[in-house]
């Protein structure tokens, strides 16, 4: 029932700076149009739900809900084929290559996704741009893994990119060699967001870290960051809290999540 432990401010007093920013995403046209569509789907299914069942038994499909709407404002790539609408836009990925091209070189990066599949498709425009990376998820073996920290690690490395997903790299892993860090699609499991940041700011490292978290303005991304701020004690007194800040949405949260 007790957890003791020291934090990071207590015992690595001498660590450089850690900067948090938000790199505000405004879609496209063409992306806009698809999220705004399945988010008027999505709403009309779940009041439906709601007044039916009770929120009690409805928490499933609001979860399921933020989780494809989430994907939506990373690409609608990752959703269905048929509910894709020929759309390829994605205004995360456009943002995101222009700052990695304008840091690689000078710096070295991490970026973190929840999904694998969206690591993939970076992967894939990486490999367009001609930007060297390596690539791990929860499917690439610990020994390689190891491999590939070890080399992103080397000061004489030419691969300054790590595409890590973000509940495969968010403990265990010391990554000090990066200075910059992108949360693809921020979740409100902070302390998991906190903990992949803090790869890079940690005991050994010597730069200021700079980490971005990629948000559509007018989406239900914004709307989570708001209501994180809300719940904020919530957060902070859970271990882990994905399961407990679901359960502790109240019918009025779910209506603004979704108004």
């Amino acid at each position: 029932p007790f957890i003791l432990r020291r934090t990071k401010e207590q015992v690595a007093k001498d660590l450089p700076d850690k900067t948090e920013s938000i790199l505000w995403c405004s879609m496209h046209a063409h992306q806009k149009m698809v999220y705004d569509e399945i988010s008027e789907q999505i709403r009309s299914n779940i009041f439906s739900d709601i007044k039916d069942k009770g929120l009690g038994k409805s928490k499933l499909a609001v979860l399921q809900g933020i989780m494809k709407l989430r994907q939506v404002c990373n690409t609608p790539l990752l959703l269905p084929i048929e509910e894709q609408q020929n759309c390829k836009e994605s205004i995360k990925t456009e943002m995101l290559l222009n700052e990695l091209q304008n840091i690689l070189g000078a710096h070295k990066a991490i970026v973190f996704s929840q999904f694998s599949s969206m690591l993939d498709l970076l992967s894939a425009e990486c490999d367009k741009k001609g930007i060297s990376y390596f690539h791990f998820d929860g499917q690439t073996p610990p020994a390689k893994r190891a491999e590939m920290v070890a080399a992103f690690q080397n000061e004489v490395s030419e691969t300054h990119l790590f595409l890590i997903s973000l509940k495969a790299g968010n403990t265990g892993l010391t990554l000090t060699a990066a200075d910059y860090v992108f949360l693809f699609d921020p979740w409100w499991n902070t302390a998991i967001e906190q903990q992949a940041i803090d790869r890079t700011h940690r005991i050994g490292q010597t730069k200021n870290v700079f980490a971005y978290k990629l948000i559509c303005k007018d989406t239900i991304e914004e709307k989570i960051i708001q209501l994180q701020l809300r719940k904020k004690k919530l957060a902070e007194e859970l271990v882990t809290e994905d399961d407990g800040f679901v359960k502790s949405l109240t019918e009025e949260d779910v209506a603004y999540l979704f108004g």
